[in-house]
């Protein structure tokens, strides 16, 4: 197992003095992907009355929750708002924070996978979500900052459910998406080039 479950430490703290973990992220306004029924939300803005989630961010072993790492494992934890990953040889692990659905209707849990990684995504809302909200924009390019899927996504065999990064980081570590698992870019670089077509991911 990696002794570096922390990448990135030292420039900003997000689990506070008695956190364990030091992570980092770049300021800036975003969107976010919702990922219930067949429409697509934006994230709506964070209130000051949400808080950032430090009970229960340890480190976990795989063997409760997955049966081997054939490819890899992502376990999503949305009640402790954190991310595992192990690699499917055991020499890697990774503990991140993250972004969580605001309510447990907007998103699903249970086994995926990974099914396409994007290194450039850009965001569509589907023509569901244009009628309901049609002041929305129509598309958001790779690159933008207001891109809610920040610099890399990897989508799930879910219809519309997606782990991404986000340039918003107040989101990170609170009940702040409308569907989706949110990461720092700095975090999603990284888990972007651990994991496979192919990884197993489990949301509880």
């Amino acid at each position: 197992m990696s002794r570096d479950l922390f990448p990135n430490p030292g420039r900003r703290l997000f689990l506070g003095s008695a956190a364990a973990a030091a992570v980092t992220g770049l300021a800036a306004p975003a969107l976010a992907q919702f990922a219930g029924g067949n429409s697509t939300e934006m994230e709506s803005a964070v209130s000051a009355s949400r808080r950032h989630n430090i009970s229960s961010f340890r480190i976990l072993q795989w063997q409760p929750y997955f049966e081997n790492l054939r490819n890899g494992a992502i376990l999503a934890d949305l009640t402790s708002r954190a991310l595992h990953f192990w690699s499917e040889d055991q020499s890697v692990y990774r503990l991140y924070p993250t972004s969580v659905p605001l309510s447990s209707d907007l998103t699903r849990t249970g086994r995926t996978t990974i099914t396409k990684k994007d290194p450039a995504p850009s965001w569509t809302p589907t023509p569901s979500m244009r009628q309901r909200n049609p002041e929305w924009p129509p598309h958001i390019k790779a690159g933008d900052p207001d891109n809610p899927m920040g610099v890399r996504a990897m989508h799930l065999s879910w219809t519309y459910y997606r782990i991404h990064g986000t340039h918003d980081t107040r989101k990170i570590g609170r009940r702040s998406s409308n569907g989706c698992i949110g990461l720092y870019n700095e975090h999603v670089l990284e888990l972007y080039d651990l994991c496979k077509v192919g990884t197993q991911v489990l949301l509880i």
